[in-house]
């Protein structure tokens, strides 16, 4: 069976709501340690599932940068990407497929495929339902060194017990804290 992944840039204090402008993808581009250490998560991937807003705004920016080696672009271009929706039809890039049935129905299938690890970023309505579900396998946060004080957050309700199994620290300031549930 295949792991089920969430990975998320969270704030010190827990918020994963980047509207408030502190998370760039930029900023990570910079630190070449941390952009290595988010490929070699990729290579253990070769699935994503995305909530609707989330997969809209990623269809949106990533096609353009699909040329870009070795990039976040290139990645998402060859991976297959599922979309949580009942609203769309056609998604619109490629090897992309909607889910609109059960959601813990769909997700289970995907994790009895054969393949490496399903991961799902953003996508906080869809994450919290996978909680709610029991079907998070691991939590890959990556730590950004900002306090909010407000914003959405990855743990809204008591989760099980976690496990860590990896603490790295980049010169960011960037911390990647790994827990298997």
């Amino acid at each position: 069976m295949r792991d089920l992944v969430v990975t998320e840039n969270v704030t010190l204090d827990g918020v994963i709501d980047a509207a408030g402008g502190w998370f760039d993808v930029a900023d990570d581009a910079a630190d070449a340690e941390l952009a290595e250490a988010v490929r070699a998560h990729g290579a253990g991937a070769d699935a994503v599932v995305f909530g609707r807003r989330t997969f809209e705004d990623m269809r949106g920016y990533w096609p353009e940068r699909a040329g870009e080696p070795g990039g976040v672009g290139e990645y998402l271009d060859r991976v297959k990407k599922f979309v949580v929706s009942r609203t769309i039809g056609d998604p619109g890039w490629a090897n992309s497929t909607v889910l609109s049935g059960d959601l813990g129905a769909e997700v289970r299938a995907l994790k009895d495929r054969p393949g490496k690890d399903i991961v799902t970023t953003g996508s906080i309505t869809l994450v919290h339902a996978l909680i709610a579900e029991g079907l998070v396998d691991e939590y890959r946060l990556f730590v950004h060194p900002v306090v909010l004080g407000r914003g959405a957050r990855l743990f809204e309700e008591a989760t099980p017990r976690l496990r860590l199994v990896e603490c790295r620290s980049f010169r960011s300031g960037v911390v990647l804290l790994r827990y298997r549930v």
